[in-house]
């Protein structure tokens, strides 16, 4: 196991230490066991099974068994059970289940356009069967992995970004298969809270970053570390002007803890570091200035693409105010977050 990802799960467990409590004995249905979000969330849980009594069991939910079982080789597994399948063809599932963290979901920009009818199922229908599980099973919780992209182009006029704001999406820019289904899963996920009692509970995650991200990842950070680590000039092919603040996979883990033992059901919450935000250009600069020393430079080669390919400027500073009402804090700022990911991409 890497040193940085060791270090991160030690200091969830401290910084989750009540809440993780509330899981002793007890056993988590997990989609999207395999992604970056999924695969720290059941390290970490096996990391605390392995350190302490806890006793608390993992029934995964994978499309590859061999992929799982090698991610999870560096832990003892012995409260992990892994299940073949996927969301949209839900298998049977023969184990008792307290709790469930429903994070598969399709991620990459491009699928969004080259497979937008299967991100689409994926989001809805996926997210049905599993509430319908959910409701079955009677279980106590489920957190459901939502994204910030939710609230679309909105005007926010510099402002942070609360749960119930929204701006504009267009519903027929194939782009827009991922936020539409993703809204369309949190209002299934309001439904069954009303009509099923279902206690179901939203998380809306901002670009998340950590130390065990693949290294080919094609999301924007994943390049900005490859950058770092090769020596070569980060090149951005827009203005990248679009401003967010991220979050670090340690704040997003304990947030996820706090939303499954602590959040009200039927309602979102924003998970995000909320005290500082940068643009996707100001985050280069920052990276190639006080990471790489200046080794590196950030070079502009404005493009021509289609519009349907890419996202429109934003200005994305979600406002963490009902998280933080539970009890959490994000603990790492973004240049501590790349530092991490980086160190933990070079080990």
């Amino acid at each position: 196991m890497k040193k940085t990802e060791l270090q991160d799960y030690k200091e969830i467990i401290d910084n989750s230490l009540k809440q993780l409590q509330k899981l002793h004995n007890k056993t988590v249905f997990i989609t999207g066991a395999t992604g970056f979000i999924g695969s720290s969330f059941v390290k970490t849980i096996l990391y605390y099974n392995n350190s302490s009594e806890a006793n608390i069991t993992i029934v995964a939910l994978v499309r590859d068994i061999n992929k799982a079982e090698t991610l999870f080789s560096c832990l003892s597994s012995k409260n992990l059970y892994l299940i073949k399948g996927s969301v949209e063809t839900l298998p049977q599932i023969n184990y008792h289940i307290d709790y469930i963290i429903h994070g598969a979901s399709i991620t990459s920009s491009a699928d969004f356009v080259s497979k937008a009818v299967d991100t689409i199922l994926t989001n809805v229908t996926g997210t049905e069967n599993i509430l319908n599980l959910a409701k079955e099973k009677n279980v106590k919780s489920v957190l459901y992995l939502s994204t910030m992209e939710v609230y679309g182009a909105i005007n926010s006029n510099n402002k942070k970004i609360a749960e119930n704001d929204y701006g504009y999406i267009d519903v027929v820019n194939v782009r827009n298969s991922y936020p539409l289904s993703k809204q369309m899963a949190e209002n299934l996920c309001v439904a069954y809270a009303e009509q099923y009692n279902v206690n179901v509970k939203i998380a809306r995650l901002t670009q998340t970053i950590g130390p065990n991200i693949d290294y080919n990842d094609s999301r924007i950070a994943a390049m900005f570390a490859r950058s770092v680590i090769e020596g070569k000039d980060i090149v951005l092919n827009t203005k990248a002007a679009t401003t967010r603040n991220i979050v670090y996979i340690n704040d997003a883990i304990s947030a996820m803890l706090f939303l499954l033992v602590k959040g009200e059901s039927g309602q979102t919450y924003n998970v995000a570091q909320s005290k500082e935000v940068l643009s996707i250009a100001e985050t280069a600069k920052m990276i190639a200035s006080k990471i790489a020393k200046n080794k590196i430079e950030v070079v502009f080669d404005i493009k021509e693409m289609k519009e349907y390919a890419i996202n429109k400027e934003l200005y994305l500073h979600l406002d963490t105010t009902a998280l933080e009402k539970l009890g959490w804090q994000a603990k790492i700022d973004t240049e501590e977050a790349y530092r991490r990911m980086i160190k933990g991409m070079m080990e």
